[in-house]
């Protein structure tokens, strides 16, 4: 036993980098906040858009206080560019600006080793953050379903106006990161898509055919469950074979392909578009917003390509924004759109693509564009 631990210390010391020794792969780079608002004793907290930085978890990956009152963390990334934001541990403790406004995400391409330096003097108290809104209309929730390989997860289910008067049924819209969808509560980061809200007006106003709406929530494996791999294959199984089943069986559906639809935002817009690629028979529509198809180690691109089979009826909504991060996603959403040109899907017929060249990557921009999006996939 005393030789086995040895060995796979010596392992483990080898797959270590030496201090100041760059990784072949990656770009070193150091983070470093001056508080001088803290006690050197508090802990400070970096969170962001990849699995070294947290995957957005705010109490995942702890800064080193250095005294002083700063605080530093050296790490190994090998994405192009990654954005970030500074937690005392939670989002109820992000930090803002003077006015108590958390600060927007930073963002920081990475062409090579450096340090990046943040003064931070203002931060939230979970006391003074104050979520507003709720939920307009019914919902039902279906607590912990489970999947082999999955995390479980939670469920909430929006009903439309009406609902509970008669005995008709309807379609069902499926979306992804279930928890930013319909209430601010449960969001992220405090800011909702709107969902209901919208939905309701849009029903309300005859704009959109009313519809049951599915919020799945996600899990800490969000960043390998919404893409290309073995885990994304095991959710979009758990979304086809638990979920659609499940819906279909507790409430009044259309279950046909076409009233069955997909939607969802960033990591998510690219699980909406899987789903309905690979199971036309069962999604017919699929709403995509800021949709990650060819960035980093993703690439769904090359899979559109690679068929070569009769055109798939399908009908795609498609958008981005033009800052930060959504101009990094630009090259792999015109590399779809191309694609879908060369196998015969038309704009304006089969797809629509919306640009907003002021929007950033964050709920509330996606629920700017939502109304497009709804009466484009369920317009009257």
């Amino acid at each position: 036993m005393r030789c086995f631990l040895l060995t796979l210390l010596a392992v483990f010391c080898l797959c270590l980098p030496v201090r100041g020794q760059q990784r072949p792969d990656s770009v070193r780079v150091t983070f470093r906040v001056n508080a001088a608002t803290l006690p050197d004793s508090q802990r400070v907290y970096l969170s962001g858009s990849t699995p070294a930085l947290g995957n957005w978890q705010p109490d995942k990956v702890a800064l080193h206080p250095v005294g002083g009152h700063v605080w530093e963390k050296t790490l190994y990334l090998k994405e192009p560019s990654v954005a970030y934001k500074f937690t005392l541990g939670s989002w109820e403790t992000e930090a803002t600006d003077a006015n108590g406004k958390p600060l927007p995400n930073f963002s920081l391409q990475l062409d090579g080793d450096t340090t990046m330096e943040h003064e931070l003097k203002h931060w939230l108290k979970k006391e003074a953050r104050k979520i507003t809104g709720g939920i307009t209309g019914t919902v039902r929730y279906h607590h912990n379903l489970t999947a082999d390989s999955l995390k479980p997860r939670d469920l909430i289910v929006w009903l439309p106006p009406g609902y509970e008067e008669g005995s008709k049924r309807y379609p069902v819209l499926y979306m992804h990161d279930g928890q930013n969808v319909f209430d601010p509560a449960t969001s992220s980061f405090g800011v909702d898509w709107r969902v209901d809200e919208i939905a309701d007006s849009l029903i309300r106003s005859r704009q959109m055919k009313p519809a049951i709406i599915v919020g799945i929530y996600n899990s800490p494996d969000r960043m390998e469950e919404y893409v290309p791999g073995a885990k994304g294959s095991a959710y979009v199984d758990f979304v086809v074979n638990k979920v659609k089943p499940l819906i279909d069986q507790s409430y009044r559906t259309k279950p046909g392909t076409k009233h069955t639809l997909t939607g969802g935002s960033s990591a998510g817009g690219i699980m909406a578009f899987m789903l309905a690629w690979e199971f036309p028979q069962v999604f017919g529509k699929a709403l995509c917003m800021s949709p990650a198809f060819k960035i980093m180690h993703i690439d769904y691109v090359k899979d559109v390509q690679a068929y070569s089979g009769k055109k798939k009826k399908l009908k795609f909504y498609i958008d981005n924004g033009g800052i930060d991060l959504e101009a990094r996603l630009q090259p792999g959403i015109d590399e779809m759109l191309q694609e879908l040109q060369q196998k015969g899907y038309r704009e304006g017929k089969d797809y629509v693509w919306i640009l907003d060249k002021e929007a950033q990557h964050n709920e509330a921009a996606w629920s700017k564009r939502l109304p497009r999006a709804l009466t484009f996939l369920l317009g009257k």
